[in-house]
């Protein structure tokens, strides 16, 4: 026990009193993506509850996020399941492309840090999971900063974390039943 306090403590002082010794990446550590605010949600019986999508709650404070983890060669997310049909959970058109895809197009949406205002927009990105890996089209913002109103199908900000695939996506890596619709993968730009 006092050999851990000790490393510890000798960690906080040189990180104080010799900064060049820590390398640049774990300043990035300790500065990981934080919420830029928060979100009041409002009560609707409006919202698209396909594909089990959370609606806002009213009083409830959602984190919003204006930032998203680093982009590397195997970028941890959560991966969620989202229809980009007409009608489906995704709200309107697409933002890359002002058009609707049908769920058997390999397309995702990315959280707003990653959509970087639309720099990845009709690129794809590989994305590994469950033992396979496939390409994908970002189509999409998974907009993390608004939500709970019409325009986002009165859905919460997505987290800053997320890659919103449709189904053909899922179907590639071999996902099926209560699998889809929630899964941790890694993704980065093909």
């Amino acid at each position: 026990m006092y050999s851990t306090i000790f490393k510890l403590t000798l960690a906080a002082c040189l990180l104080l009193t010799q900064p060049y010794f820590i390398h640049a990446n774990t300043y990035r550590f300790l500065a990981e993506c934080q919420a830029s605010g928060y979100l009041t949600g409002t009560s609707t019986t409006n919202c698209n509850t396909e594909n089990n999508s959370e609606c806002c709650k009213a009083n409830q404070k959602y984190p919003q996020y204006r930032c998203s983890p680093q982009v590397t060669s195997n970028t941890k997310a959560k991966m969620t399941l989202n229809s980009f049909a007409e009608g489906g959970d995704g709200g309107g058109p697409s933002e890359c492309d002002e058009q609707y895809h049908a769920d058997t197009e390999r397309v995702v949406a990315v959280s707003t840090g990653w959509y970087n205002g639309g720099s990845r927009c009709l690129k794809n990105i590989r994305i590994k999971g469950n033992g396979r890996s496939v390409l994908a089209k970002v189509v999409d913002e998974c907009d993390s900063v608004h939500g709970c109103d019409a325009e986002h199908s009165y859905q919460p900000p997505c987290g800053n974390n997320v890659v919103d695939a449709s189904q053909a996506v899922w179907d590639a890596l071999g996902y099926s039943g209560d699998q889809v619709g929630d899964a941790q993968i890694t993704w980065s730009d093909a």
